[in-house]
């Protein structure tokens, strides 16, 4: 799963290098044995930003891109897309992406996480609950819903203070570290995109990812 990941990132064209920040051995093992960089970071980080953190201080980059290790599906032009999203808006400290949320199974499912955008594209919110709420029967295809993508970009400055912020309580209440940067008012743009994805938060979700692969390969 990291390596398809890893190639997914190589692929991308606003992506000058790839490194894996772990803190356990058989992953960092893994990753080299397929050729990857590796940095090991430690493993009382207590969310993966802060490892990106922490693995970031080591480079000069005035960018850098958190691609999580459970998105085997994210697709190169999605990466391209949020790093795009990033350079091309002064007032955002940070980007990541969303995609449509296509039946109510998926709203309501907590592993899923849901974003509400403004008219703008920054984002107001997310959550593992089912947002927007609906107040009024059948007007549910009027709403636009959103699942929110395994990937951030953020500003070099901006990484670096977000680490040094103690985690908030919606961060901790949510299990959801981009709170944080909304709980401190700093702004998140959000590009929307076509691609399926599905990240692997459970056991069950292996068997999902695999049978869209096989999908893709014979559509291929």
């Amino acid at each position: 799963m990291i390596q398809w990941v890893w190639e997914a990132a190589r692929g991308a064209k606003r992506v000058t290098r790839v490194v894996v920040a772990t803190d356990h051995a058989r992953i960092a093992r893994v990753v080299r044995g397929f050729g990857g960089e590796v940095v090991m970071t430690s493993p009382r980080c207590p969310s993966g930003t802060d490892r990106v953190a922490q693995a970031a201080r080591a480079s000069a980059a005035g960018m850098v891109v958190n691609v999580q290790g459970d998105e085997p599906l994210l697709s190169t032009n999605t990466i391209d897309r949020v790093v795009e999203a990033l350079q091309e808006d002064s007032h955002a400290v940070m980007s990541t992406a969303v995609r449509r949320i296509e039946s109510d199974k998926e709203w309501r499912d907590p592993n899923i996480v849901k974003a509400v955008l403004d008219r703008m594209n920054y984002a107001l919110y997310f959550s593992r609950s089912p947002i927007p709420f609906q107040m009024r029967a059948g007007k549910e295809s009027k709403m636009p819903r959103w699942a929110h993508i395994g990937i951030y970009a953020f500003r070099r400055v901006f990484l670096f203070r977000y680490a040094a912020l103690s985690p908030s309580a919606l961060e901790q209440s949510e299990r959801l570290e981009q709170l944080r940067a909304l709980d401190h008012g700093c702004s998140i743009k959000v590009v929307v995109v076509p691609q399926v994805t599905c990240g692997v938060d459970r056991p069950a979700d292996v068997k999902k990812v695999e049978k869209i692969l096989a999908r893709s390969a014979k559509a291929d």
